[in-house]
């Protein structure tokens, strides 16, 4: 065992922060970041596609958007029950099994003879996401210097947006020169390429699994708890589900944002089929750049929940705007960013919420639990979604999202009001 890779901030005073180099830290951050693009990447594998899987498999929209309820519910499971397996055997492995499979899911895509063959590799694609979030949070917690964190979520937040952004922005120009089958090769090539580099430099990502020696001390404490607590006592915890809500709900909106948002605001201000196409990749660009910018603001983490709520209603005040005003084409595109800015500034305020109600020794667990929100909301919101879209609701689309947007501001205010307790080693 590569001694380098156990915690290192073991060892420091629990007073004094741990002095741990910057291109250590950098490392661990750019390997873990690029694993969350690859998985973000993943999630739009179809979405950007829809126009033509809808002519090609001869679909309604409401039947694309069960694709990704397909998707997201195996992704939810697996993620709940991953963040076990991360606690207990390490999550390198776990993240090489799910690029694997996200690979595998991409060429099984592109091969597809029927919409049950891509129902299928919908289901192993969702296997392949659901490890993403309770590795990476255990990594990055676990090998990051805590006054880095801040800056860490950030890049984190940034590699996942920048994913978002280049899934439309590489498989629609393929598909356009080429066809649909082809962009999704291109993909499936580019996921396999990044876990070749994990591959390369897997010692950076080495996280052993969780004891109670190694917990003691990570809590700052000089011996184990007197007595350890069920494998399950985290759940007691009502900070843990406060912050399961709140993700429930951003993925709601979200959800709506990457797959019927683009196409209904093309509907109702006329937009250009390419400006439709890439007012996603512009959304998710900006939302880069607003998560570069929160991760300065969420340095104070007792400013989070107003980081959040201000973000939050910005961005749904922008989101009627779109849903009904009467806009020219040219503006879509620029609401679509600035959407995306204010949302993303949210981003590592967000983590931060979860950080603070996750105990030291339970990192895989709670992250497992709470980011299961994320998919829930995910797998139930395209099929309301794409209903609307089928009757033609284009402007109800974007009153859901901007309702979305206002609970998660009182979502965020709820989880401060609990207090997070302490766990003991389990």
């Amino acid at each position: 065992m590569n001694t380098a890779s156990l915690s290192r901030a073991a060892t420091a005073p629990a007073s004094t922060p741990p002095q741990v180099p910057l291109r250590a830290d950098a490392a661990v951050i750019g390997l873990v970041g690029l694993a969350h693009c690859a998985s973000h990447f993943s999630q739009l594998l179809l979405a950007p596609l829809f126009p033509w899987l809808r002519d090609a498999f001869d679909v309604s929209y409401t039947e694309l958007g069960f694709l990704m309820t397909i998707f997201f519910v195996v992704s939810c499971v697996v993620q709940t029950l991953s963040g076990f397996v991360v606690d207990r055997h390490g999550p390198r492995p776990v993240l090489f099994a799910g690029l694997g499979l996200l690979g595998v899911a991409a060429l099984g895509f592109a091969a597809s003879q029927s919409y049950w063959m891509l129902a299928a590799f919908s289901v192993v694609a969702g296997i392949g996401n659901g490890v993403f979030h309770p590795v990476d949070y255990t990594v990055i917690n676990r090998r990051v210097a805590k006054h880095r964190l801040a800056h860490a979520y950030s890049v984190h937040g940034i590699t996942g947006s920048l994913g978002w952004a280049l899934a439309p922005a590489l498989l629609v120009p393929i598909t356009l020169a080429s066809s649909w089958r082809v962009a999704l090769l291109v993909a499936a090539g580019l996921v396999f390429g990044v876990l070749a580099v994990l591959w390369l430099w897997r010692g950076e990502l080495q996280v052993d699994a969780v004891d109670q020696p190694q917990a003691a001390a990570q809590a700052g404490r000089t011996t184990p708890a007197p007595q350890a607590e069920h494998v399950l006592a985290f759940l007691r915890i009502p900070a843990v589900w406060m912050c399961f809500a709140f993700f429930f709900f951003y993925a709601g909106a979200l959800s709506i944002v990457q797959t019927f948002a683009p196409q209904s605001a093309r509907e109702l201000h006329a937009v250009p089929a390419q400006w439709a196409a890439l007012c996603l990749t512009i959304y998710m660009a900006c939302s880069a750049a607003g998560m570069l910018a929160g991760g300065f603001m969420a340095k104070d983490p007792e400013r989070a929940e107003r980081i959040v709520g201000i973000a939050f209603g910005l961005a749904a005040i922008v989101a009627l705007a779109i849903g009904f005003a009467t806009l020219p084409a040219f503006a879509v595109p620029v609401l679509f960013g600035a959407m995306g800015f204010v949302s993303g500034m949210a981003g590592p305020s967000r983590d931060l919420l979860v950080k603070r109600s996750a105990p030291d020794n339970a990192t895989g667990r709670v992250y497992g639990v709470v980011y299961s929100g994320l998919d829930i909301g995910q797998a139930l919101v395209p099929l309301f979604i794409g209903t609307l879209m089928d009757h033609g609701a284009f402007s109800s689309v974007w009153l859901a999202l901007a309702l979305l947007q206002g609970v998660l501001i009182v979502s965020a205010f709820n989880v401060k009001r609990v207090r997070r307790t302490v766990l003991a080693p389990a």
